[in-house]
């Protein structure tokens, strides 16, 4: 094909420039027809532009809301219907986490004897033998039932030294009080080296590194301490183990729950006064523990509010583990007995009409005579309840509630 002309570009140009300005010329006549159709819309609404974009956007803003508050009922719905599977699902799938291999421990400190001549040699000569292992150990020794021998101590450290030692004491031909004290010492190291051991490996089963070596001989002593039978160790391991997946299904901080749980019970293993929350709280705070780990142990049993998730998780794992069918022995007779204890504790002060104990005897509620107990009273005497009860053997710190309540009733019910 042959190229064009000049001259047919010349024209091809002109033609170009007549239609753009044809069509400049109607998009202006279609600017004044928009603009006149705004001006008579005006009028008949009889609303500005920005009024009516105001009016619409207003009308979708109104149809928009209805249709979110429908799909956020409906969510709220389903929701609901699926929350206590969802729940079920978290906690179960926790405590098969947090499940051990190991059922409760049972300390029983007693040892058998083959024979009375062994017996003798472990009395000595007018008792010496005796008495000088009871003053090594802190223990108490007690020989009068035939083929065995019952060591009774509180602290269950002592008994394990005192049980070790004497076994070995039985294998000797000679029993003397200088061998019995190089015995004895010879176990205490021996069963301070198993707490460490053991702390160590509870600590580390359960992603916890780097603590003080204190701390850690701590932790062993669970080994040979036992609440309501349950073994400590084995306790405190499940715990953290049900809290840890608990916290990672809720998105709560990890690593404070494994903390909170692992030591929520170190406690029981401090030497002190106070409940073991109490003594497991100045304990963490000596060794600068942050201010979240302590609440966990703080909260543990609810003695004072719960002030995060993690705190709540420790509890609620401490409760699995403590519920979970097996896990504690304890003695009907004597819990109902401790119950009793308490309200008749209550009972005996003036002005005193009734009293409850509730919550395993970590809550005690008073109630009082309003005519014969002032509010002023009312203080003193809840102290001084409080101060009784809290020498009994209770899980926690107990909780004494005084109730005075004045009621006027006019008129007489009539029965049929």
């Amino acid at each position: 094909m042959s190229s064009m002309s000049q001259s047919d570009l010349l024209a091809l140009e002109k033609r170009l420039l007549e239609k753009e300005e044809k069509l400049e010329k109607e998009k202006t006549l279609l600017d004044k027809e928009q603009k006149k159709l705004e001006s008579m819309l005006e009028k008949a609404s009889r609303l500005t532009t920005d009024e009516a974009k105001a009016l619409l956007l207003e009308t979708v803003e109104n149809n928009l809301s209805a249709t979110v508050a429908k799909r956020i009922i409906e969510v709220e719905e389903e929701t609901k219907k699926t929350a206590a599977a969802k729940v079920q699902d978290i906690l179960a799938d926790a405590m098969r986490h947090g499940a051990t291999n190991f059922i409760a421990e049972y300390t029983i400190s007693v040892i058998p004897v083959e024979n009375d001549d062994v017996k003798g040699r472990i009395i000595g000569q007018g008792g010496r033998n005796i008495r000088t292992f009871e003053t090594a150990t802190g223990v108490d020794v007690m020989l009068d039932e035939e083929g065995i021998i019952r060591i009774s101590s509180f602290d269950q450290v002592r008994r394990e030294i005192a049980k070790r030692s004497l076994e070995k004491l039985m294998k000797d031909t000679r029993i003397t009080p200088v061998r019995i004290e190089e015995i004895v010492s010879q176990t205490r190291s021996e069963v301070d080296r198993i707490m460490m051991e053991e702390g160590e490996k509870l600590a580390q089963s359960v992603g916890v590194f780097n603590i003080p070596a204190a701390l850690v001989q701590m932790l062993g002593r669970f080994k040979f301490r036992t609440s309501y039978g349950q073994s400590l160790i084995l306790h405190s391991l499940e715990v953290t183990k049900i809290a840890v997946a608990l916290a990672e299904e809720v998105g709560a901080d990890v690593n404070i729950v494994r903390l909170g749980a692992l030591f929520h019970d170190i406690g029981k293993v401090v030497e002190g006064e106070g409940s073991h929350v109490k003594l497991g709280v100045e304990l963490l705070k000596q060794h600068n523990f942050p201010q979240a780990v302590i609440d966990c142990v703080a909260q543990h049993h609810e003695d004072i509010p719960f002030t995060s998730v993690e705190s709540i998780l420790v509890h609620c794992a401490d409760a699995i583990s403590a519920a979970r069918p097996g896990a504690r022995y304890s003695d009907v007779e004597s819990y109902g007995k401790r119950l009793k204890e308490m309200e008749q504790i209550a009972k005996k002060y003036d002005g005193v009409s009734d009293a409850y104990a509730f919550e395993a005897g970590r809550e005690l509620r008073v109630i009082v005579i309003p005519e014969s107990v002032s509010d002023d009273q009312c203080t003193i005497i809840a102290q001084k309840i409080y101060d009784e009860v809290s020498k009994l053997p209770i899980p926690g710190t107990p909780r004494v509630t005084v109730i005075r309540e004045f009621r006027a009733v006019k008129g007489e019910t009539i029965t049929a």
